[in-house]
């Protein structure tokens, strides 16, 4: 069966499938618009749903149990009221020396299968990746992404942010890390990563993929160098850059750039079509060049 792709779909049901995600158009209204563009297709509204919906599955790239690395659940105190943070943490199977560190940060469906074969990607590439999962406090990442999303509005993302805050600070003090933090986040995730930056005087590399940006008030308290992937088809949030962009030019923060032409929000994402397999490629080699430009010296 060939995998679909971003081309096989309409531009607008690529639109309100984005809406939808973000929690800017409830199912029954991306079902109504997409009914629209399902005829010239041959499937239904609901059929389009389901091939835009993740398979978890079939992009998975490194097992759970794979030899060449140690992956377990991992819980820490919270100082917000929310009990504990669970996450995933995944370091190589042999460690010979100190390694970076990296915290994973997910889109806004939580830990979900996706973010977790992320985490194992960077611990083959030899850091020690730690990906907490936001919707612990609420019961967990539900195994649903509709159900994820609807949780995820529940947060408190005050609170949330803060426990964050608390990995970020976990990793720097982690065995056989040394001492140097990276955090790599995409949508939501990219998100965080971004305030991270603004939050972390210490904080060593962030990269955000896609991510919203921080209040341009806060953009000069960024120290950490950053990498920053942004979609080219990806309008809502690629109209937050200008500012950011200004902000970061005039608080004289070492920064790079790169905009993927014709790729839609969540390129790097490789279990739904939007995922554009060169631009992902290249994103993720320049990430891990990056990283290891700025962790391990």
């Amino acid at each position: 069966m060939t995998r679909k792709t971003a081309n096989d779909f309409h531009p607008e049901v690529l639109k309100l499938f984005d809406g939808y995600v973000h929690g800017q158009v409830s199912r029954r209204d991306f079902l109504l618009g997409a009914g629209r563009y399902a005829a010239l297709t041959g499937v239904t509204a609901s059929g389009l749903l389901a091939a835009l919906s993740p398979q978890f599955a079939e992009a998975q790239q490194v097992k759970p149990d794979d030899s060449r690395i140690n992956a377990k659940y991992i819980e820490l105190d919270s100082p917000q009221g929310n009990g504990k943070i669970r996450g995933y943490l995944v370091t190589p199977a042999k460690i010979t020396e100190k390694l970076p560190t990296v915290l994973v940060v997910h889109e806004n469906r939580g830990l979900n299968p996706h973010i977790e074969d992320i985490a194992r990607r960077v611990a083959l590439d030899n850091f020690i990746a730690f990906a907490p999962d936001a919707l612990y406090s609420l019961g967990g990442y539900p195994s649903d992404e509709d159900k994820a999303r609807e949780l995820f509005q529940q947060l408190d993302q005050t609170k949330t942010q803060e426990d964050f805050v608390v990995s970020a600070q976990y990793l720097k003090k982690i065995t056989d890390g040394n001492g140097k933090v990276g955090v790599v986040g995409f949508c939501y995730g990219g998100g965080i990563a971004n305030y991270l930056a603004t939050r972390l005087t210490d904080l060593n590399a962030a990269v955000p993929f896609y991510g919203r940006q921080p209040e341009t008030a806060l953009v000069a308290n960024i120290k950490a160098p950053l990498l920053i992937h942004y979609a080219g088809a990806d309008e809502r949030t690629n109209a937050g850059w200008p500012a950011y962009e200004a902000a970061l030019k005039a608080a004289k923060i070492n920064y790079q750039t790169f905009i993927y032409e014709n790729t839609q929000h969540g390129f790097n994402n490789d279990t739904t079509p939007r995922y554009d397999e060169k631009a992902a490629a290249l994103a993720w080699k320049r990430t891990i060049d990056f990283f290891n430009e700025t962790l391990r010296k």
